[in-house]
């Protein structure tokens, strides 16, 4: 802790930073404990250099990045290790939906150097880590529009539910049946959704067998009815779920993969579960906002990033999988063989790829409101 006169030591630094990395706590909590004014100094001193300077260290690269993402999806000692190499502080933004992020972009002024959403051709000269031979193509393939390339893949993963078993009396749960009625039933007061029309519509609509995608007037009304009736069951509609699953305060939530993983490495009552009426696969992808203020620096980090000896240390981080081949081999047995990570087969071939009509979708995004406001 620190208070006016007497800095936060090194020590407790590094203890708060390691909680906020593990999702113990949130992003507004570490600030407040940290102090933000001091943060980037300390980090700087206290983390050792993690490998010499290399090729992806261009130069005259300006001394910041800002870089939108999802909460505890990245290690921050990758970041460290970057700031060490090229002198360029990374600036984390942490955002809850492709809603959010898009009304910032759309709105100016962003600030952003590097977004998972597609935004400007990339300038591959600048990329010599990306190397297309190496990804998997469904995971990649969206990256590029006409012919041109605009994104370069991060990750991919799938869109289930995290439930802490000690709470359930020995009903395991095996759908998104089981996870609606159960929000209101033994649940009830224990629930998370997303702050995101796409996963939290699209596994309402899972409920009635309909698709994750659905943009029909009459199976919107089912799925919205549904979540009317269990929004005074739920303790939160938010996309940063990790804290209170781990205090204790909510015991259920729609999850991503590499959640799933991080809560049930640290709390092995926290299962994954992938509903077997299907729902989400999805991949993230880096990409170079047009006009970005600091974009040499953004260049810089994803070529960083897409080291594959920096992503391997990513995966092991955060445990999202990713479609780099040459990542994947420097992986552990282990890990490549996770059933959070990759799932049984037959529980990915009922999964599908959100669809840019759904993401759209005035009614979809009306719908939401009206569930939040309720």
């Amino acid at each position: 802790m620190k208070d006016d006169n007497k800095p936060i030591t090194r020590k407790e630094f590094m203890k708060q930073l390691r909680r906020y990395e593990k999702g113990s706590i949130s992003r507004r909590q570490f600030l407040g404990v940290t102090g933000l004014g001091m943060a980037t100094t300390v980090m700087a001193a206290a983390v050792p250099s993690l490998m010499p300077r290399k090729a992806w260290a261009a130069p005259n690269i300006g001394d910041r990045v800002v870089l939108a993402t999802w909460p505890n999806y990245h290690e921050q000692a990758n970041f460290e290790a970057f700031t060490e190499a090229t002198g360029a502080h990374v600036q984390v933004n942490v955002f809850g939906s492709n809603e959010e992020m898009l009304a910032k972009l759309q709105a100016g002024g962003s600030g952003w150097d590097v977004g998972e959403d597609l935004i400007e051709p990339l300038d591959l000269s600048k990329l010599p880590n990306y190397e297309a031979s190496a990804f998997e193509p469904r995971f990649s393939d969206a990256g590029s529009v006409n012919g041109k390339l605009y994104a370069v893949p991060k990750n991919w993963g799938t869109t289930g539910f995290v439930v802490n078993n000690k709470h359930n009396k020995g009903a395991r749960m095996t759908s998104w049946k089981d996870f609606w009625d159960r929000t209101k039933t033994d649940y009830s007061g224990r629930t998370m959704v997303h702050d995101y029309q796409l996963t939290t519509i699209g596994n309402a609509l899972k409920y009635f067998g309909y698709s994750f995608n659905s943009v029909d007037p009459a199976e919107l009304a089912d799925a919205e009815k549904l979540l009317l009736e269990v929004k005074p069951h739920l303790f939160a509609i938010n996309s940063d779920y990790q804290p209170p699953l781990r205090n204790g305060d909510a015991w259920m939530s729609m999850c991503w993969t590499g959640d799933g993983k991080q809560l049930n490495t640290d709390i092995p009552t926290m299962e994954y579960v992938l509903g077997v009426e299907g729902g989400e696969i999805w991949s993230d992808y880096y990409a170079v906002p047009r006009g970005a203020e600091h974009r040499e620096a953004g260049y810089a980090l994803i070529n960083f990033l897409l080291d594959p000896a920096i992503n391997a240390r990513e995966v092991q981080a955060h445990g999202y999988p990713v479609a780099d081949s040459r990542t994947n081999a420097l992986l552990p047995k282990a890990l490549l063989e996770d059933p959070i990570l990759y799932p049984a087969q037959e529980l990915l071939d009922a999964l599908e790829f959100g669809a840019a009509a759904t993401l759209t979708d005035p009614n979809r995004a009306e719908l939401l409101a009206r569930f939040k406001s309720a």
